[in-house]
């Protein structure tokens, strides 16, 4: 066979034209072709050029434009057409048509000075248009839509961040919360002391002038203050809230709340201590907090006059079991009439008024040592539905939900608890001792009344776990223990963000708008968790710069169409710190509304993926408010110009 190959003519043999000569001649050839068919092109498309001239790219002499033949359907004749490279969609296009110029001239400018620690909706001036009777004056009275400051209250010149938590307990910076008041009126009783650039806080108060430490060890020898049964307390009067900056040490968690402006500034001094605390006041409408929400609530020399419905209301929010602590006038008159400038018989009419509608209730005294009186609420209704019998007063309230708690009047009517199989039983369910209270399934939602699942609440307590975690990730001050202390979630659903933070050194106030598809306030304390309502069409009640850190899940999809998102952002910027952060998590369409805005609120954001990845609809914007101050007073200025 190679023999045969080897008498095999080449191809190249039998073709002798392919040679040396003919490869180069047919090369030159197709290069002829190709250069008289390039320069032909040019002929034909020569129109082209006159019509790029026309439109003015001939003024760059060094730009050669493309042009490609337009294939259009309706015209079978080429044409030329310059393709176009410039970007034509932008984050701006997301806003719908009309709005664009508005949000991207948005600007709110800084409120007057005088505004610094302006509270809205327990405005003074506004308070003395309405009724003094039963304190209506001093309840909620927001402004309406034309009354609204469409401008960013500034922090009081010389502003500092809040020394950290546990510090914060015992000192704050006077530049902060610049009154002095109370340091002349409360300085026989310790409540605070003013040295140099901050304020001192001993631990006193109007009852405990030996400081708070003692006054709850005495309270300890009293009820069992660390088996963790007791975890929520409520303070009504709470003064500079001494009494729950101490209670936290023994992890009982206090909400604290006062009317403003009865002691200048008292509840600002308390949030600036990194104490919870809220504006508030016994009148005529509820308080806002479900039924059977407080372990404990106390009461030091007060001054609330413990009529029938205030006491109602304080059963109302009690726990089943639950304990009432009254110190003060009239406990103990016998020793203190003359001292508290009353008669005795006054006091002693006042104490036995107490006793009587305590008993009305049900409740069982259980000690009065000293100048402290402590009452149990029972732990069902099963006897005390059998006494009614004897005790005419009060009736049980007609039915109604006893967790409404919004612009909801207060009445003289004893709240039913929920309906036992057996004397023994804790009406609406036994709660697990803190901290397994915090991850068992609440009994709201044991029961059935929320429409969640024992499993459902795991899963969700599961997922705010990793989503802080992923907070964390993105948000180096979060993650930083100590940087923050006071925290809000606007719209906390079960409580699964403030449980998923219960290790650090933080506490959230939840709060569980009234829009919410479902009130889960009640699940909340029974986590033991402390939250409030609130409606994000209106102010909070509480001070300017209550706030180191909010979480905002979904807040702006559920307030479309209800209420304006300026009017709710600078809500959300009065109640921040200076150098504060927002988290906010909602639909990415929403959130460029929200970014477009707050760059027009000294504000630095971007924002950032879902924790799932980027082809999730919903996003999360991240919103740090930057450090600036109302300017310094003239006659401060003045003074550094003379010297």
């Amino acid at each position: 066979m190679m023999a045969n190959h080897k008498n095999c003519p080449s191809p190249f043999q039998s073709f002798p034209f392919k040679t040396k000569k003919a490869n180069l001649y047919y090369i030159a050839t197709a290069s002829i072709l190709c250069a008289l068919f390039y320069f032909l092109g040019i002929w034909q498309h020569s129109g082209a050029s006159s019509a790029i001239s026309s439109s003015g790219f001939s003024q760059f002499p060094c730009t050669i434009p493309r042009v490609v033949p337009s294939f259009s359907p309706h015209n079978t004749t080429s044409a030329n057409v310059v393709l176009d490279f410039s970007a034509h969609h932008r984050a701006e296009d997301l806003i719908p048509a009309g709005e664009v110029e508005t949000a991207q001239d948005l600007h709110f400018p800084p409120c007057d000075s005088k505004f610094s620690e302006h509270t809205p909706c327990e405005d003074v001036q506004r308070s003395l248009r309405f009724n003094r009777e039963r304190l209506v004056y001093r309840e909620r009275h927001c402004p309406g839509q034309g009354e609204r400051l469409k401008c960013r209250i500034p922090a009081p010149h010389g502003y500092r961040v809040p020394f950290r938590w546990p510090e914060s307990r015992d000192k704050a910076w006077f530049a902060n919360v610049p009154h002095k008041e109370l340091t002349v009126e409360k300085k026989q009783q310790n409540w605070v002391r003013y040295e140099g650039d901050r304020f001192i806080f001993p631990g006193g108060g109007t009852m405990f002038s030996n400081g708070a430490d003692a006054y709850i060890d005495d309270l300890g020898k009293m009820i069992d203050l660390k088996g963790g049964s007791i975890r929520t307390a409520l303070d009504t009067g709470c003064g500079v809230a001494s009494w729950g900056a101490y209670l936290l040490s023994r992890d009982i968690l206090t909400v604290s709340f006062a009317p403003r402006d009865t002691h200048e500034a008292q509840v600002q001094f308390a949030l600036e201590r990194g104490v919870p605390a809220l504006i508030g006041v016994l009148a005529s409408k509820r308080l806002p907090y479900p039924s059977r929400a407080f372990d404990m609530a106390h009461c030091s020399r007060c001054l609330i006059p413990w009529d029938g419905a205030y006491l109602m209301e304080v059963d109302r929010v009690l726990r089943p079991g639950g304990y009432w602590i009254l110190s003060g006038p009239p406990i103990n008159w016998e020793r203190h009439w003359k001292g508290w400038d009353r008669t005795a018989d006054d006091l002693k009419a006042e104490q036995d008024v107490i006793e009587s509608i305590a008993r009305s209730m049900c409740w069982k005294k259980l000690k009065q040592k000293g100048d402290i009186a402590i009452w149990r609420k029972p732990t069902n209704h099963v006897h005390c539905k059998r006494n009614r019998k004897v005790f005419k007063f009060p009736p049980f309230c007609p039915a109604q939900d006893p967790d409404k708690a919004w612009y909801t009047q207060m009445e003289t009517c004893l709240t039913p608890l929920p309906e036992v199989s057996d004397i023994k039983d804790i009406a609406g369910g036994e709660l697990a001792k803190w901290p397994e209270r915090l991850t068992a399934v609440p009994p709201r939602i044991a029961s059935g009344d929320l429409g969640v699942t024992a499993e459902t609440f795991k899963e969700n307590t599961d997922l705010w776990r990793s989503r802080v975690s992923y907070y964390k990730s993105l948000d180096h001050q979060l993650a930083q223990r100590g940087r923050y202390r006071n925290l809000l979630d606007m719209n906390a659903n079960l409580g699964g963000f403030a449980a998923a933070l219960a290790d650090d050194p933080v506490w959230v106030m939840n709060v569980v708008p009234v829009e919410a598809n479902a009130n889960t306030l009640g699940a909340i304390y029974e986590r033991g968790l402390i939250g409030t309502y609130q409606s994000w069409c209106e102010a909070m009640s509480t001070y300017p710069r209550t706030y180191d850190f909010i979480h905002a899940d979904s807040v702006f999809t559920l307030y479309n169409s209800r209420c304006e998102m300026d009017d709710i952002l600078l809500e959300m910027d009065r109640i921040l710190r200076p150098e504060g952060g927002i988290i906010f998590r909602d639909d990415v369409d929403i959130l460029v509304k929200i970014k477009n805005m707050m760059d027009g609120m000294q504000y630095e954001s971007r924002i950032i993926d879902h924790e799932r990845g980027p082809h999730e609809r919903e996003k999360i914007l991240l919103a740090y408010k930057q450090y600036w101050t109302a300017p310094a007073p003239k006659d401060a200025t003045e003074t550094v110009s003379q010297s």
